[in-house]
C-alpha cells in the first residue's frame, strides 16, 4: 500500500471514530434529558404523604430516580380510588385498603397479578392506637373504656375513608378475641358509634378534628399519631393489647411510565422502608435500620410487639369477603351501626 493510499486509510479511521463518538454523545445527552423530563404521578391516601416525599428524596440520590420528578395528589383513600377511575392521571397509587386498589384492577387500570409477588401489593403497615389528651384525663387504656358513657370519639368516614375502616374492624376483631359472639362483636359496635361525636371525611381530617378540640379520643393509625407528634402537637396515644395490623397497597397503573415500577421497587426496598420508618410506619420486611423514631412513646422502642395482633387474612378471610360482609352501603354490619347511632355517612 503506497503512502498516499494509508493515509487515506487512516484518515477514514479516524473520522469514523470521530463520529462515533460524537453519536455516543448525543445518545447519553438524550437519555439524560429523558430521565430529567420523566413526570411521574402519585394518587394517594392523605397520610403517607410525608413519608412518601421522604423516600422521593433518597430515591433522588439513586442513578435509578436522578432528575425524576413527582406530581401528587392526596385524600381519602375511596374518594382517591374513584378519582383515578373517572380519570385522574396516576403512574402509582398508594392506597389505605386493598379494595380501593381492586376498584382500579376491575376498571382496567391495574394489572390483575399486582399483588403476587411476594409483599402481596402491600407498601406499608401500621397498626390501630387510640390518640388521647396530653395527661389521658379520661384514663382510657382499653377497647372496653372507649364505649364508656361519656367518651367521646373521633373516628372517619368509612363511606369515603380507609383508615375508618381499619378501625371499625379492629373494633369488632377485638369483641371476638376476647371470646365474644358476632352478635357481641355487633353489640360493641353500636356502643361504640354511639360515642362517636364526628366522621370526618379522611383519617388526616380525623386528626385535624381531634387537634381543634373535638372528642376525647381519635382512633387512627400509629404512623399518623407519630407524624403529628413529630410536627409538635402534644398529645398521647395508646397501642392496645389488641389491635389490627394495617396493611396498605401499592401498585403501579398498567400504562404508567416504565421508571414507575423502579420507583415501587425502592419503595419496597430497605432504604425505602427505612424512610417509612422515619415517619412512623413498621417496616414490611426485615433487616430495615429502624433506629430511633421521633414522635413515638418511645422513639427508642418505636414500634412495640402487639399481644394479639389481628389481621385480615388472618381473621376477616380477605378484603373481598369483609367489605360487603361490613361496608355493604345498606347491609353492612359498620353501616348499620352508624345508622342505628344516628351519625350521617
Amino acid at each position: 500500500m503506497n503512502r498516499f493510499n494509508l493515509s487515506a486509510v487512516v484518515t477514514a479511521a479516524i473520522a469514523a471514530l470521530t463520529l462515533s463518538a460524537c453519536g455516543g454523545s448525543s445518545t447519553a445527552s438524550t437519555l439524560d434529558n429523558a430521565a430529567e423530563n420523566v413526570e411521574l404521578s402519585i394518587v394517594g391516601y392523605a397520610v403517607p404523604e410525608a413519608a412518601n416525599k421522604a423516600i422521593a428524596e433518597a430515591w433522588s440520590k439513586t442513578d435509578e430516580g436522578a432528575g425524576v420528578r413527582f406530581k401528587s395528589s392526596y385524600g381519602a383513600s375511596g374518594d382517591q380510588s374513584r378519582a383515578v377511575v373517572d380519570g385522574l392521571p396516576a403512574d402509582y397509587v398508594h392506597f389505605s385498603v386493598t379494595s380501593d386498589v381492586t376498584r382500579l384492577v376491575d376498571a382496567g387500570l391495574v394489572d390483575e397479578a399486582w399483588d403476587d409477588g411476594p409483599n402481596k401489593g402491600v407498601v406499608s403497615s401500621s397498626v390501630v392506637v387510640f390518640g388521647v389528651r396530653e395527661g389521658n384525663p379520661k384514663n382510657i387504656r382499653t377497647w372496653d373504656d372507649l364505649i364508656q358513657p361519656g367518651i367521646e370519639i373521633v373516628t372517619p368516614n368509612p363511606s369515603s375513608s380507609g383508615a375508618a375502616r381499619w378501625n371499625a374492624l379492629a373494633a369488632w376483631g377485638q369483641a371476638i378475641e376476647a371470646g365474644g359472639t358476632e352478635e357481641d362483636a355487633s353489640a360493641y359496635l353500636d356502643a361504640f358509634f354511639a360515642n362517636v361525636v364526628a366522621l370526618p371525611g379522611s383519617g388526616r381530617d380525623a386528626t385535624q378534628a381531634f387537634l381543634s378540640g373535638t372528642g376525647d379520643v381519635f382512633m387512627s393509625y400509629e404512623n399518623e399519631v407519630i407524624l403529628a407528634r413529630q410536627n409538635g402537637e402534644t398529645f398521647e396515644y395508646i397501642v392496645p393489647e389488641t389491635t389490627l395490623l394495617i396493611e396498605n397497597p401499592g401498585a403501579v397503573l398498567i400504562d404508567a411510565h416504565p421508571k414507575a415500577q423502579e420507583w415501587l421497587d425502592f419503595v419496597l426496598s430497605a432504604a425505602g422502608q427505612e424512610q417509612f420508618a422515619t415517619k412512623g410506619f413498621r417496616p414490611i420486611i426485615d433487616g430495615v435500620d429502624v433506629g430511633e423514631v421521633e414522635g413515638a412513646i418511645d422513639p427508642a422502642n418505636p414500634f412495640p410487639t402487639v399481644t394479639n395482633l389481628l389481621t385480615v387474612n388472618g381473621d376477616f378471610e380477605s378484603w373481598s369477603a369483609l367489605s360487603e360482609k361490613f361496608f355493604d352501603e345498606t347491609d353492612g354490619i359498620v353501616t348499620k351501626a352508624i345508622a342505628a347511632s344516628g351519625k350521617d355517612q
